[in-house]
């Protein structure tokens, strides 16, 4: 997922919510193979055939941080495209290849890739025969990402889809649902709010979930304060978020005392366990 919060008709609004404004703990590999402080939109330099907007890479880092990890500083490797397919991804494809070649960069300096967080199959629910085969095309393509890597215990994050261009999706979830892989999380993102385009995800659902910090799974309703970042004028928006909590087990994860395969699968919940009210109306079509 490359992101496309807050984008309307090829325009993106600039709205930016607390939790994914920049932190000076957490790096971005840019295009040019550069680190650099991170910013919104995350893939401004990557998917550079759309127009980005929010994503989850700085909500799903800044928590990280909050959670009291012993990590100093985070690197986002942003790597998406977004309109592909699964078989886009195969191993010796351009998107595979540029992964690889960007995981190799952000590694060449000491920096340790502790888990890949990945959304999407959208474009995989148009055909059935393409969604019958997602399921053993994605467990290839996490076990070449490991062989490749050389992190047989790699977490990979991964989401379950709230949207479709076709009509198969219910295919194409059950086998992201149904990952059987040891250490690959799936976090469901069915009912989040989505853009009018009824495919990509609202701002307000890239990063509004809240998880307690013993993991109880809770049901509740917060208002969420989303501002303006410094420096910009505009309007400040504020939204009432019903927030939907699921516990996912603890797994082992072999990187570093389940810092991530722990904290980040109640993390990764931020991005799309949440159902969005806005004082009592609804604004996406999922709503």
């Amino acid at each position: 997922m490359a992101g496309r919060g807050g984008v309307d008709k090829r325009i993106w609004d600039g709205l930016i919510p607390q939790e994914c404004y920049p932190n000076p703990a957490i790096l971005r590999l840019n295009a040019g193979l550069t680190w650099e402080d991170a910013y919104e939109p995350l893939h401004v330099d990557i998917d550079t055939n759309k127009t980005c907007g929010v994503g989850p890479g700085l909500a799903f880092a800044n928590t990280i941080l909050q959670k009291g990890s012993n990590f100093e500083v985070i690197g986002l490797v942003p790597c998406a495209v977004g309109g592909t397919s699964i078989s886009e991804w195969s191993r010796g494809s351009f998107l595979y290849n540029n992964l690889i070649n960007r995981a190799d960069v952000a590694i060449k300096d000491g920096g340790i890739i502790q888990a890949i967080l990945w959304y999407q199959g959208e474009r995989d629910t148009i055909h059935q025969e393409v969604a019958d085969s997602y399921k053993f095309k994605l467990e290839q393509f996490i076990k070449d990402l490991r062989y490749d890597l050389q992190l047989p215990k790699l977490s990979f994050i991964q989401v379950g889809l709230a949207s479709a261009e076709g009509s198969f999706i219910d295919e194409v979830r059950e086998a992201q649902l149904g990952m059987d892989l040891p250490n690959v999380i799936s976090v469901d993102a069915y009912g989040l709010p989505l853009q009018q385009d009824g495919l990509h995800l609202s701002t307000v659902a890239q990063g509004t979930e809240r998880v307690n910090d013993e993991g109880v799974t809770e049901i509740k309703v917060d208002t969420v304060d989303y501002r303006s970042p410094p420096g910009q004028v505009q309007q400040t928006v504020k939204e009432n978020v019903e927030v939907i909590h699921v516990k996912h087990p603890d797994d082992e994860s072999g990187i570093g005392g389940g810092v991530v395969a722990g904290a980040a699968a109640k993390v990764a919940e931020k991005i799309q366990s949440a159902k969005e009210t806005i004082s009592g109306k609804s604004e996406g079509p999922n709503n």
